[in-house]
């Protein structure tokens, strides 16, 4: 849609010819930006909720710099996951205001507070060296929208630590389990709730967990139901499916 013909949708709804909603779905349809290193989807808020989100793993400081000039334009919330402090300086040096977040290795550029009117989501982590991988899910679903609690610490090793925050347990309406070595968090916490479970195991264990496969297998065969899994060391994935599933249950 070229800018004479996007002129032409705008005419027609003040006419009353086309709805408000008509237009959107136009929108929606909108063909993206290429800016040399990327194709940049600007309009995958209107068909998502989300902006696109830009994934700084095996991207050059320069080639991020320029996806998240073109992706901030106007003022919107751009959020960058794997990211390093190269990436970061890079982005800054587009004169965009931003934000690194050094424990999820995260990006945030014209960052905006939101008032966190869905959820609340809970993220657990079985143990210290999860939290990584946990703090990119908190970051997330924060910056879509959701309130997030943080549960640390609470593995299998010690599940009474866990039982001691049932209440918290109880009052999320999604709750988001990391854990790595066996992976056996999920399964549990599956079993004492009635909520939606995003497992999401991570690469943390020594050489029989082989890098996370252990954890990831032990999840996709827990014995709990209503347990959904992402793939390893997947914060961000989680942390989006998790807020998605509570803007869902807001519309009801």
């Amino acid at each position: 849609m070229n800018a004479a013909r996007l002129r032409s949708l705008l005419t027609r709804v003040r006419k009353g010819e086309v709805s408000v909603q008509q237009a959107l779905d136009q929108l929606r349809l909108l063909p993206f930006e290429d800016i040399g290193p990327a194709k940049v989807d600007h309009h995958r808020a209107l068909r998502k909720g989300f902006a696109e989100v830009v994934l700084c793993q095996s991207k050059t400081p320069e080639q991020v710099g320029q996806i998240f000039k073109a992706l901030a334009r106007g003022g919107a919330t751009v959020l960058g996951t794997r990211a390093t402090l190269q990436h970061f300086e890079a982005v800054t040096a587009q004169g965009l205001k931003a934000e690194y977040h050094e424990k999820p290795r995260a990006i945030v550029a014209n960052p905006v507070k939101k008032a966190g009117r869905l959820g609340p989501v809970l993220v657990i982590s079985a143990g210290t060296a999860d939290q990584p991988i946990a703090e990119e899910a908190v970051l997330t679903a924060e910056l879509m929208g959701a309130k997030v609690e943080r549960l640390y610490d609470v593995g299998v090793a010690g599940i009474h630590r866990l039982l001691e925050h049932r209440d918290l347990v109880e009052k999320a309406k999604v709750v988001v389990v990391v854990a790595g070595m066996e992976g056996a968090l999920a399964s549990v916490v599956g079993g004492l709730v009635d909520k939606p479970v995003v497992a999401v195991p991570t690469s943390v264990g020594y050489g029989a967990n082989f890098g996370g496969v252990s954890a990831l297998l032990a999840m996709l065969n827990a014995c709990a139901p209503g347990i959904a899994v992402v793939n390893i060391d997947n914060g961000f994935g989680a942390g989006y499916f998790a807020a998605a599933v509570c803007r869902q249950s807001r519309r009801r």
